[in-house]
Order: structure tokens, then C-alpha cells, then sequence
């Protein structure tokens, strides 16, 4: 991309606040929820109460590489399945935040983010444009 060109900033934009909830979601499984406790959601919710250790790992790894503008793209659809298996939890909850156990909008989001991530890349201020020479 051109750095004259405004979508930059916007592509920027998008993968910044997408790495920064990522690594939010990361934060309140570790330190809020604590790992146990996310666990015990996890197995609730059908999942295996393991699964929530790839899944801190998938948050914060792609969270990282999208703030940094690492190979955004590549974090982006790596972050995919997470978040897919967020909207899988929320879906039955109803539209908004503020249905009880709250609503599917927010991970659907999420997800739309991620893939917009996914076909713009790094955009502007990226770590990975400065390595390949942009």
C-alpha cells in the first residue's frame, strides 16, 4: 500500500483494536476469571477444560503480532477458530451485550474484524513493513 493512501491508517486501525482485544480477552482469562475458572466456563460450555490454555496462548500471540503489525494477516486468520468458537457460546444468547450470559453481536464483530485484518494486512506503522523494507 501506498503510505499517501488513507485506507493505511484505516487497515491500521482495525488490526490495533482487533490485537487489543485479543489481548484484553487474554488479560481476564489469566487475572480476572483466572485460568481455572476460564476452564470451568470452557467445560460448560462443552469444550474441553483444557482448551482454554491454546486459547489464552492463540489471544495473546495474535494479539502481540497484530499490535506490533507482525504478519497481521497470518495472526488474523490463526485467530479465527477462537473467535468462531466464541460466537458458537453466544449465538444462543440473543442479539445484544445485554442478553442474559450476553449477546452474539459482539463476537460476530469480532469476527468480521478479524477477516477484514485478514485481506488488509499490516496497514500503516507495522513492525513487519519496516522488515520488508515499506
Amino acid at each position: 500500500m501506498n503510505a499517501s493512501n488513507p485506507g493505511m491508517y484505516a487497515a491500521t486501525l482495525l488490526r490495533l483494536t482487533l490485537g487489543i482485544a485479543l489481548l484484553a480477552h487474554a488479560y481476564l482469562k489469566v487475572f480476572v476469571f483466572t485460568l481455572p475458572g476460564a476452564a470451568g466456563f470452557f467445560a460448560s460450555q462443552g469444550f474441553p477444560a483444557w482448551s482454554v490454555y491454546p486459547v489464552v496462548a492463540v489471544e495473546v500471540l495474535t494479539g502481540l503480532a497484530m499490535v506490533l503489525g507482525l504478519q497481521a494477516r497470518i495472526a488474523a486468520i490463526i485467530s479465527l477458530p477462537v473467535l468462531l468458537g466464541a460466537l458458537s457460546v453466544h449465538a444462543p444468547n440473543g442479539w445484544v451485550f445485554t442478553s442474559p450470559n450476553g449477546g452474539w453481536e459482539y463476537p460476530a464483530f469480532m469476527v468480521v474484524t478479524a477477516l477484514s485484518v485478514a485481506l488488509l494486512g499490516n496497514g500503516a506503522f507495522a513492525i513487519g513493513n519496516a522488515k520488508a523494507g515499506k
